[in-house]
């Protein structure tokens, strides 16, 4: 299993990308709009971690993994299988591939597809 897109949601982006870049040793680039406006930094091992403020009022703040896959549509199966209610289907991020988010277990997950 392999992390590809560490997606935090939080009010205070700058505060977050300011700890997480002084404890890491990271540099955090400017807002990527297809990525909501995150701000991003390098994974070790490939990937990304994410930083961006609330896309909508209602979006409480999160942090959501989301698992690379080699196929989404059968790991989605699978997710629904196991009971995951499938929050946001597969959509194509330009540039970066496609995502989507389920929910199971209290929590947010997302999948990734290169």
């Amino acid at each position: 299993m392999q992390i590809h897109y560490l997606e935090i949601v939080t009010k205070e982006v700058d505060a977050v990308c300011a700890a997480y870049a002084a404890a890491n040793g990271v540099q955090f680039g400017a807002p990527d709009a297809s990525l909501g406006n995150a701000r991003t930094a390098a994974l070790s091992g490939g990937g990304l971690v994410g930083i961006r403020a609330p896309l909508r009022e209602t979006e409480a703040p999160v942090v959501r993994p989301y698992w690379l896959v080699q196929d989404i549509q059968a790991a989605l199966a699978s997710v629904a299988q196991a009971g995951g209610r499938i929050a946001l289907p597969p959509i194509p991020i330009p540039g970066h591939g496609i995502c989507a988010i389920y929910l199971l277990g209290g929590n947010d997950h997302g999948l990734w597809q290169l």
